[in-house]
């Protein structure tokens, strides 16, 4: 487990810090942002599936910071527009787009559709990087299944959650909104909550070893 004590995140993305750290700290991990490694390389996401962008940017810290490194891809896949955004969720308006122009152009691609033809889901891998072996990085994933609101709902969460309803049967979170929930509440059933969960129980396997 020693060398799994600090980790650093492959992301600048605050509401993912936020909630990795949350979840990574009780297991006794210190996480690290880029900054406090002397920042990481930006990478450029172009790979095609979810597993590959995660792979890259966790080899990519893992090289240059000389710590394990953690990265995630994740990204909203709908049914309607034949698993759009996927991979390009987060510039689904345009390379420089923010949430609000992703979330306004998701509404109107959906517009007219009834709910019955709104199917989504999140998915999120998780790739950990050795950097004394970064290219064979360990992976995680993690799945959250729902349908996309003609109109947002909720303050909290960010990137698509105030659009996106989970609808998984037997959860006091269905029928909420990501953005409805409480960060803990979300964790328990989001994509990558779940894929923490594997991240988790992978760690304590070592701390057992």
């Amino acid at each position: 487990m020693p060398g799994f004590m600090e980790i650093v995140l492959a992301t600048g993305n605050g509401g993912k810090i936020a909630e990795l750290t949350e979840r990574l700290a009780p297991l006794g991990v210190r996480v690290l942002r880029p900054d406090e490694v002397g920042g990481l390389p930006q990478v450029i996401e172009d790979q095609d599936s979810f597993e590959g962008n995660a792979a890259k940017k966790a080899a990519s810290g893992a090289r240059a910071s000389g710590h394990w490194c953690l990265a995630d891809d994740s990204g909203l896949c709908v049914d309607a527009l034949g698993g759009a955004p996927g991979v390009h969720s987060a510039r689904f308006a345009g390379e420089a787009a923010d949430p609000a122009a992703n979330n306004a152009r998701l509404v109107a691609e959906l517009e007219g559709l009834p709910p019955e033809r709104r199917g989504a889901h999140f998915t999120c891998v998780l790739a950990l990087a050795d950097p004394a072996n970064p290219l064979a990085p360990t992976l995680f994933s993690g799945r959250a299944s729902g349908r996309i609101l003609d109109a947002p709902r909720g303050d909290g969460g960010f990137g698509y959650d105030p659009l996106f309803l989970f609808t998984e049967p037997g959860h006091p979170q269905t029928g909420y909104t990501f953005a409805e929930l409480s960060r803990g509440e979300k964790a328990a059933v989001s994509h990558r909550g779940r894929a923490l969960i594997q991240l988790a129980e992978h760690l304590a396997r070592w701390t057992r070893s």
